[in-house]
């Protein structure tokens, strides 16, 4: 039964493993160069104290440690396809440019243009394994006598906007203790099993590696944090799950693929939708920073950053958990 899933299992437990280790040094390393987070700096902050970010740095660690180790074995010809090499170098970029970005903060459009940037170059990196691309769709949904639909040359910015749509929610949703890292688990399980029961076996194997280091972070993440991801961590993990869920599970369960960014990432995506309206209603600008985003809402309930984690880590696993039974049924 499990037999399928030994591969990821392993690559998971790694990634955890190097991620929570990893994360005390990186916490040493960014606190000696001042990447701190100072809870003064606006309104918007919800912990008491000074927090060291860039966590994103042991996350990225922890699944290239992972991949390294467990994809020679798991595959002993082409173990990277272009592909995953293209995933890997972008989201190291991602890491250094999120860095950067939590110790001089970079303006909303320039962190649009490199993630838009990013989001056509991968593109261009395949081969006749896999390839980070929307390449049309089957409709009607839910038949199996759907008539596939090619986007032809629409599918490299209609790509491109859905990586940077899943990138960013997830760099929003990383507002208190837990909830992004956590989030990221789950979505990453979530690929993992998909593919795994749908014949993409490799795309398993990296989606669990990223749920590992995921984990293993949010054991010094979860509240009270000892260190923030960062927006290099939250971009990576939005720009890593994004791309896996174009190679992975829009590839195999065509019919389903309207419903798949919507269920796997429902919590950030509805939160997204949620202050985007709430702020168009106010006659704010969308980029202005504020609080108006779920958690902060069931922060203002009274509930406590525990309770609202787990309020939306149980949505979250319900969403995935639909989608998995979809997925059996429709796939």
């Amino acid at each position: 039964m499990f037999q399928g899933f030994r591969f990821p299992m392993l690559a998971a437990v790694i990634a955890a493993v190097v991620s929570w280790s990893l994360t005390p040094l990186v916490r040493k390393f960014a606190i000696a160069k001042g990447a701190v987070d100072d809870p003064n700096q606006d309104e918007r902050r919800v912990h008491k104290e000074p927090t060291p970010r860039w966590g994103g740095v042991a996350i990225y660690a922890g699944i290239a440690v992972s991949l390294l180790a467990v994809l020679p074995f798991a595959y002993r010809e082409k173990p990277f396809p272009a592909y995953l090499i293209g995933i890997l170098l972008a989201s190291l970029a991602l890491v250094v440019i999120g860095a950067y970005d939590d110790v001089r903060p970079l303006r909303a459009r320039w962190q649009m243009l490199y993630l838009f940037a990013i989001g056509v170059g991968i593109q261009f990196l395949f081969d006749n394994i896999g390839r980070v691309q929307i390449s049309g769709m089957s409709l009607p949904p839910f038949s199996s006598k759907g008539v596939w639909q090619s986007f032809g040359t629409l599918a490299v910015p209609l790509t491109a906007i859905y990586i940077f749509v899943v990138t960013k929610t997830m760099d929003t949703i990383d507002g208190i203790d837990g909830l992004a890292a956590g989030v990221a688990g789950i979505a990453g399980m979530t690929l993992s099993i998909i593919a795994t029961y749908e014949g993409q076996p490799r795309v398993a194997l990296i989606a669990a590696a990223l749920a590992g280091a995921s984990i293993g972070f949010l054991r010094h993440n979860y509240n009270p944090a000892k260190i923030f991801m960062g927006t290099g961590g939250a971009q990576v993990l939005g720009f890593m799950l994004a791309a896996l869920s174009i190679v992975g599970a829009f590839k195999t369960a065509a019919a389903l693929v309207l419903f798949i960014p919507i269920l796997v990432f429902g919590v950030p995506i509805f939160d997204a939708v949620f202050v985007v309206i709430r702020r168009i209603a106010s006659r704010q600008p969308i980029t202005q920073a504020d609080k108006r985003h779920v958690h902060h809402t069931l922060l203002g309930k009274g509930y406590s950053q525990r309770q609202t984690v787990w309020i939306l880590y149980t949505v979250a696993a319900a969403l995935s958990f639909l989608l998995i039974i979809l997925v059996k049924s429709y796939g």
